[in-house]
């Protein structure tokens, strides 16, 4: 059983960096969460490789 793992993510409005809890066991996410500094919506797209390695895609709602 895979536990939870983290990452560090650049929010794309304010810069601020900070830890994102991602569920290893879905290979393919996407969801949005909100700043922890600045409060406004992150848009992630997040992927899990079969070694477990994490990649996440931050955009703003300009982006998307």
């Amino acid at each position: 059983m895979l536990s939870t793992t983290t990452t560090l993510i650049g929010c794309p409005y304010c810069g601020e960096t900070f830890e994102l809890v991602v569920d290893p066991s879905e290979t393919s996410q996407s969801y949005i969460e909100d700043c922890y500094v600045c409060c406004r919506p992150i848009h992630l797209d997040v992927t899990v490789d079969a070694e477990g390695d994490v990649m996440v895609i931050a955009r703003d709602e300009n982006e998307c």
